[in-house]
Order: structure tokens, then C-alpha cells, then sequence
């Protein structure tokens, strides 16, 4: 079956679970979304990337699934920073949140930030994958 899309340059999984990033970075690997899947362990380490992409020109991710609850510095956390950095004028980047166990307030508090398009539980499913990529990333 012939894609709709084009691979991404680069997807970002923050999690700070190791089961759950192998597990999503074998899917998105099998069926070929992106050229490069980096993994960072907490919403920290994604800044840093980000903050350090911004200034040096490199690779910026055209996608990033962000899980909720990490240590050191959580989703919600790291998109408060994100906005306050400005980094969200860096392209055209899709924030995606991933949780084992949205509470309604999580829920809630997701609808307050733009850049989070939607959120799916834990792990990703190839369901999941190829609806992400129709609707964000499809060929015209």
C-alpha cells in the first residue's frame, strides 16, 4: 500500500517510560513515519533540544508526542516553558500529548494550550499513527 505522506525529518518522543518509547519508536519506525525518532526522557531535555536547534539551525522536530505526568519537569511544565521561550514560532511543529491515565482535569487543562492538537493514550497504536498522518501530514 502506497503512503499518503511523506516521512517527517524527525519525531520527538518525550517520556520518561523506557517500555513506552520502545514500543512506539519500533511502530513508528515499522511503518516509516520519519526519517529519525529521537528520544528525550523529560520535558527538560526536550527544551534544551529545542532551545539549542533554535540557535545552531538544526534538525527541529516536525512532531513531538509529549506524555503528561515525567519527573523533572512535566508535559504541562514544558509547554508553559515552550510558550514563554517563543519556541512555537520555530515552524511548524504539531505537539501531541500521550497519557496513560488523563484525569478530566488533565483534559481540561490540555484545551488552555493551542499548540497541543490532541491527545492519545498510551502506547500509540498503528490506528493512531496513520490517523496523525492523514490529518496532519497527508500529501495534497
Amino acid at each position: 500500500m502506497k503512503t499518503q505522506f511523506e516521512p517527517l525529518d524527525l519525531i520527538m518522543l518525550v517520556d520518561d517510560d523506557d517500555t513506552t518509547n520502545f514500543v512506539n519508536k519500533r511502530l513508528l519506525t515499522k511503518l516509516g513515519v520519519a526519517r529519525e525518532i529521537l528520544i528525550k526522557k523529560n520535558g527538560a531535555e526536550a527544551l534544551e533540544y529545542l532551545q539549542k536547534s533554535a540557535q545552531d539551525g538544526a534538525a527541529y522536530p516536525d512532531l513531538i508526542f509529549l506524555d503528561i505526568k515525567m519527573p523533572v519537569m512535566d508535559g504541562f511544565s514544558f509547554l508553559d516553558e515552550y510558550h514563554n521561550l517563543a519556541l512555537s514560532e520555530n515552524g511548524s511543529m504539531i505537539i501531541l500529548m500521550l497519557t496513560s491515565s488523563a484525569s478530566f482535569y488533565d483534559l481540561e487543562r490540555l484545551k488552555g494550550y493551542a499548540s497541543v492538537k490532541k491527545h492519545f493514550s498510551k502506547a500509540l497504536t498503528e490506528s493512531d499513527v496513520r490517523d496523525i498522518m492523514n490529518d496532519y501530514y497527508k500529501k495534497n
